[in-house]
């Protein structure tokens, strides 16, 4: 039985989908929330997608003390943490940046963690799916400087994988490091490419499907290598503001494409919630080695 909280959330109005590939096989709660989903069919590489929320003006981090989720800038709107748990729920790896985590310290990506009101049918999708009980967490950081008491680590049931540099392999004590977790350090002392990131995951878990949830600086990198397939943006109808005294973000930092190399999007899924706009953008991938 769907609980008080389920029951109360309206389900997302479709404004615009363009139909491509096949239908993911949703449980009926999830699709009469969110409605049909799609995805292209693949050729031998995971398919990579971002999810972010941002507010009209763009920002996605009011970086606040106490206000640096994107739980403040959607408003904790219940249909943007539906979505984020579907997402997680069909990907087979998440990837978040450290700075993610150093805000969330207590977070696991998983779909019941973001939303366990719908649990049970996240669960009924990733089995349908043939996918393991929950996504490979992978945690990005070139210094290693990541606690690993928190729960994401200690987890025995989420596996984990950090992903390093030889410099930040050297910070993390392997005697801390528990049996559910990998560590995985790539050549470059300096950043830590995109292309390093799903080759290390896919050296590990096996994985069709990957989401990357930010931040900036990391999406930025997938934006730049072109490993980026698609990316759902949630539009909040919230206007932050920026005075220049606190860094504000977009979804992207840390690199610039326009004017030389504007990177540019197909429009493939606009839905409606409330005041909320749910946005799906196709782009061109590079195809890699």
């Amino acid at each position: 039985m769907w609980s008080r909280l389920v029951i109360d959330l309206a389900p997302l109005e479709t404004l615009y989908e363009l139909q491509r590939g096949s239908d993911v096989p949703l449980p009926y709660e999830l699709i009469t929330l969110y409605g049909r989903l799609q995805f292209p069919s693949r050729f031998g590489r995971p398919y990579v997608f971002g999810n972010f929320v941002s507010t009209l003006d763009g920002v996605v981090a009011l970086n606040e003390p106490d206000h640096s989720t994107g739980g403040d800038i959607s408003g904790f709107n219940q249909q943007d943490r539906m979505l984020m748990g579907l997402l997680r729920a069909i990907a087979d790896a998440v990837i978040v940046g450290a700075g993610t985590l150093r805000v969330e310290p207590n977070h696991r990506w998983t779909a019941e963690y973001i939303y366990p009101s719908l649990a049970e049918e996240y669960r009924l999708l990733r089995t349908s799916l043939g996918k393991s009980a929950y996504p490979l967490n992978v945690i990005v950081t070139a210094s290693g400087a990541v606690n690993l008491n928190l729960s994401v680590f200690q987890s025995t049931e989420i596996p984990v994988l950090i992903v390093t540099t030889p410099r930040g392999l050297r910070s993390i004590p392997a005697s801390h490091v528990p049996s559910s977790m990998h560590i995985t350090a790539v050549q470059s002392e300096g950043s830590i490419s995109a292309q390093d990131i799903l080759k290390a995951v896919s050296d590990v878990h096996k994985s069709d499907m990957i989401l990357v949830e930010g931040g900036p600086q990391l999406m930025g990198d997938f934006f730049a290598e072109q490993c980026l397939d698609e990316l759902f943006l949630t539009l909040a109808p919230q206007v932050a503001g920026r005075d220049g005294s606190i860094g504000r973000p977009g979804f992207v930092a840390g690199k610039s494409f326009a004017p030389e190399h504007p990177i540019w999007g197909t429009l493939i899924g606009v839905k409606r919630g409330g005041n909320h706009l749910f946005l799906r953008y196709a782009f061109e991938v590079r195809d890699h080695e």
